[in-house]
């Protein structure tokens, strides 16, 4: 069963696009979001609206991060291609996946599933994500539940 809202949120530590070890320990606002690999129709469609919402989410103080099974190599394709400033990070034995219970599918393909954390815990937790629309519907619900606030 995938985390819950309230739950402790794990540490974790994988490398990124350009193989940099990245390690969370989600004290900041941050998005964490599982998609199942690159340079797919859904996955590309999600991952250019956080990039579109990019600026948003910067200025609210919530950092964002992608998580697949794909290596850095393939998550380094993805970037540049994709045109991506934010880090996509490496998951292929699945340990992150395994770390937010995150459902795995064929081939250790992870289920599309969201987090929200901040102090250290899960804030909230979106499943069976459509992509088209999630980057910004994550951000608004963040405001609305007075997790982050705009400069005005």
């Amino acid at each position: 069963m995938t985390l819950d809202d309230g739950d402790d949120a794990p540490t974790v530590t994988a490398p990124n696009q350009d193989g940099e070890a990245v390690s969370l320990e989600f004290e900041e606002p941050t998005v964490l979001y599982f998609y199942p690999k690159d340079d797919t129709p859904g996955c590309t469609i999600e991952a250019n609206q956080f990039q579109r919402e990019r600026e948003s989410y910067r200025d609210a103080g919530v950092d964002v991060y992608g998580v697949s099974v794909d290596d850095v190599d393939s998550h380094a394709s993805f970037c540049e291609s994709e045109g991506l400033e934010f880090d996509l990070l490496a998951d292929p034995d699945g340990e992150i996946a395994e770390a937010f219970d995150v459902d795995r599918r064929d081939g250790g393909v992870t289920a599309r599933t969201t987090f929200v954390l901040a102090d250290g815990e899960v804030k909230a937790v979106y499943e069976n994500v459509d992509p088209d629309g999630h980057a910004r519907e994550v951000l608004f619900d963040a405001l609305d539940d007075g997790l982050v606030t705009l400069p005005e």
